[in-house]
């Protein structure tokens, strides 16, 4: 069962927030809800109702496999194609793939961390 976009955006978000140290706003615009650890960005959800997609960062392979797996799923928007990816509601977009999607976002972006600023962990 595929995800319909404001299902997506609902998930993403709350996947997002059970997350530790997750913290979110709107810095670069209104329509922008955007999720960072640390400071650092890993979810970005659109809060456009004609355009329902949200924005995570991925391994460079795993993103060409979701791209050519998926017809929703493309080059993230906004930032670095090659490791951020856009996820619209579509066929096979499911709760399990946005939340699997979050996750790996996140543990990416807590990588990157020096040691003494990564949450505690999940």
């Amino acid at each position: 069962m595929s995800a319909a976009g404001d299902r997506l955006q609902d998930t993403a978000r709350r996947a997002a927030l059970a997350l530790p140290g997750t913290d979110h706003g709107y810095p670069f615009t209104r329509h922008l809800d955007v999720y960072k650890v640390a400071g650092k960005v890993f979810l970005i959800v659109t809060d456009d109702p004609d355009e329902q997609i949200i924005t995570v960062k991925c391994e460079p392979e795993r993103a060409r496999a979701h791209i050519h797996g998926h017809v929703s799923v493309t080059p993230g928007r906004y930032l670095d194609k090659r490791h951020w990816i856009s996820l619209g509601p579509g066929p096979g977009i499911t709760k399990r793939l946005v939340t699997d999607a979050v996750e790996d976002s996140y543990d990416l972006a807590v990588e990157r961390l020096p040691r003494r600023d990564r949450p505690r962990t999940r």
